[in-house]
This record gives structure tokens, C-alpha cells and sequence, in this order.
């Protein structure tokens, strides 16, 4: 027991790997373009400074990626995330599905990143051209912003992170790594948090206005205000190991 328990406490992140996992996994899940080579680079050079845990389902997705034709990625890439309701990036989706609880809850997201200093473009989205709530923005925004802020957002909506893992290592979806790295860096899961995946998993996002305790309405106090520039301000890259 004594000896588990050393190795538990051994493969605990600090918070500089939590925002290097973070940001590999945003760069994983996010469209894969052109300049792809390189964010795989960067991820290999943070995989290899990580705990187990979380390096080996990185490694997994990273090296999946890198094995495939462009092309043959960017198809895939659209018919995993574009089309399935449980493949679905955007996390508020998973809790208010197309309904107008969902707008009250991408304010959420919108007030903590202005609170941050990070301010949204006069269409609602963030200068990288996402909707505040896209997977990818919330982990980038947990890596070099705001990593409390950050980890708290992806707490509340963590009934829709599991169902998204879940849904895609049933499908073995060569993203699947890169999703369940992301859980990996959060707590164990509780009986009622356990309960609430598995009916979301069953039932799918509402259609109608109904919630989803406890999951439904975050309670997320972004604290104090920051100053903030005018226009829009794009996420920064943290500093990866090996990176200038």
C-alpha cells in the first residue's frame, strides 16, 4: 500500500506539465492544416517530460497523426468531430444541446476569459476563430492563461469530457488519446459525477430546456477583473520543453 502510494505521489503533474499536457492536447484536437508537422514536434518534445499517465495517450494520438496522410486526416478529422452528437468539441453542447440555456452558458466562458485579460472579437469568437467553449480553446486557455480558472471550467462540464473520451475510444478514433489525457489530469470521478455521464452517455444532449444537475448551471465566479486590450486578444504559446 505504502509502496502505491509512492508511486501515485511519482506520477503526479506539476503545474508546468499540466499546461504542457494541456496545450499538446489542444494542438492534437485541433484541425489538422498544414502546419501540423510542427505542432507534433512540439508535442513530442512535452510528451517526453510528462508522467505516464498522461504522456502515454498523448504519444498514442501524436504518433497516430503522424502516421497518416494529410488528406486522409483532415476527412477523418471532419467526419469524427463535425457530424457525431457525442463527438462534439464544444462543451457546453453536451449539457444544453441546441437550446437557449446554452448561450447564458457560453457567457460563462466569455466573462472568465475577459476576466483573464483574453477579449472576444465583436462576433463572439476568440482571435483564433473558435466559440469560447471549443475544447481546444478552454485546454489553450488553461495552459497559458489561467490554470485554475481554466481546470475549473473544464470541471464543470466534466459529464461531456467523459462522454466525449468515451465515445471516441469506442470508436478508436485516432483522437481518443488526446481526450483521455486531458481526464487524466483531473480528479477521480464521484458516484454522482459517474451517474451523470452515464446519462448523458445514454440520453444524449437535452433538445429541450431541461438540466443537467450538476452540471447544467456552473457555478464559476471568475474573481476580480483584469484589464483587458482593446480587440481582440490571441491565447500566447507556452514554453514547451526544448522550445525557444
Amino acid at each position: 500500500m505504502i509502496a502505491g502510494l509512492r508511486r501515485r505521489r511519482a506520477e503526479e503533474a506539476t503545474g508546468e506539465q499540466l499546461s504542457w499536457a494541456w496545450q499538446s492536447a489542444s494542438l492534437l484536437l485541433d484541425y489538422p492544416g498544414e502546419e501540423l508537422a510542427d505542432r507534433l514536434g512540439l508535442v513530442a518534445r512535452a510528451v517526453a517530460e510528462l508522467p505516464p499517465r498522461l504522456a502515454v495517450p498523448l504519444e498514442e494520438t501524436r504518433a497516430r497523426l503522424a502516421a497518416t496522410p494529410l488528406v486522409d486526416l483532415q476527412a477523418d478529422y471532419v467526419d469524427t468531430f463535425d457530424s457525431r452528437r457525442r463527438h462534439n468539441l464544444f462543451l457546453t453542447y453536451f449539457a444544453h444541446g441546441d437550446t437557449r440555456k446554452r448561450g447564458m452558458a457560453l457567457l460563462r466562458f466569455k466573462q472568465a476569459y475577459r476576466e483573464s485579460g483574453v477579449e472576444l472579437g465583436d462576433d463572439g469568437e476568440l482571435a483564433g476563430g473558435e466559440l469560447p467553449d471549443h475544447l481546444c480553446v478552454v485546454l489553450e486557455y488553461a495552459a497559458t492563461v489561467d490554470r485554475e480558472r481554466g481546470r475549473t471550467l473544464l470541471l464543470d462540464h466534466r459529464a461531456g469530457l467523459e462522454v466525449l473520451r468515451l465515445s471516441l475510444a469506442e470508436r478508436g478514433s485516432r483522437w481518443a488519446g488526446a481526450v483521455e489525457a486531458v481526464t487524466a489530469t483531473l480528479p477521480p470521478l464521484g458516484g454522482d459525477e459517474v451517474e451523470a455521464i452515464r446519462r448523458l452517455a445514454a440520453e444524449g444532449p437535452p433538445a429541450e430546456e431541461v438540466g443537467l444537475t450538476p452540471y447544467a448551471t456552473p457555478g464559476f465566479d471568475p474573481g476580480p477583473a483584469a484589464p483587458v486590450a482593446s480587440g481582440p486578444t490571441p491565447l500566447p504559446m507556452p514554453s514547451f520543453p526544448g522550445a525557444r
